[in-house]
This record gives structure tokens, sequence and C-alpha cells, in this order.
């Protein structure tokens, strides 16, 4: 039997810690501007991966433990009524949603510089492949456990 590196065993709590402590930072960041996360993933979702996303992929991406589908569809039409969102199939962001996402993007870039500036470039852009890997093969192997 191979021994693990000890790194291994660090790695989940280390990852979680990192999710908890930004997810916390971006949550108080945004409250300033009176937007919530679930608003500014949505509309960081639409724009990346648009023009038009359709609706069935863009709810799955949102639903997590926390946010069931039936409360996705609550937020979504919540979305549409506000005039950030449109479509029924596939969505794509008003031009008041651009000018959100835009706006916010804007925003929430300062902190990001500040926090990633201190640390070379070269790691960053390892440690976001890296993250990218491990995500698809975690992906993968739930999907190949049926689950």
């Amino acid at each position: 039997m191979t021994t693990a590196p000890a790194v291994y065993g660090q790695f989940g709590q280390a990852l979680g810690l990192a999710e908890r402590t930004l997810s916390a930072n971006l949550r108080a960041h945004l409250a300033d501007r009176d937007i919530e996360p679930e608003a500014w993933y949505a509309l960081q979702l639409v724009a990346t991966r648009g023009p038009r996303l359709a609706r069935t992929e863009l709810a799955g991406v949102l639903e997590s433990p926390y946010f069931d589908a039936a409360a996705v569809h609550r937020f979504l039409a919540r979305l549409e009524t506000e005039g950030l969102i449109t479509g029924d199939e596939e969505v794509e962001l008003t031009d008041e949603g651009k000018a959100l996402h835009t706006s916010l993007r804007e925003y929430i870039a300062g902190p990001t510089v500040e926090l990633l500036n201190q640390f070379d470039t070269g790691d960053i852009e390892t440690t976001v492949r890296t993250l990218r890997a491990i995500t698809q093969r975690a992906a993968e192997r739930l999907a190949a456990s049926g689950r």
C-alpha cells in the first residue's frame, strides 16, 4: 500500500476553509451594494456562459443543498421581475442586467486584485488549473457512481 503525502490530508480542510472565508468576504462586500451573492453568481454565469444560457443549465448550477430547485425557480423569476434577465428556455441578461453585472464585476475586482497581488501569478495559474482538474475528475467520479 502506498502512503499518501501528508498534504493530501490537509487539502480538503484547507480548501473548505478557503471557500468559506472567501465566500464570507464576498458576501460582506456585496452586502455593501445590497446584492445577494446568488444574484451576482447568476449574472456572472449568464454573462460568461451566454449570451444565452439554457435555463435548466443555469438552474442546475445554482442548485445546492441550501438552494433547492423550487427556491432557484423563485429566485430566477424574481431576477426576471427585477428586469435583470429575460427568456424562457434560454436566459440572457437584459440591458439593466448587463449594466449591473459590469458594475459588480468592477466592484469585485478591487478586493480580488488586492488579495491576489501578494502572490506569484504563476502560482495562482497553477492553483486554478489544479482546482479545475480536481473538480472535473471529482465530477466524473460522482457521475460514474450514479449519484
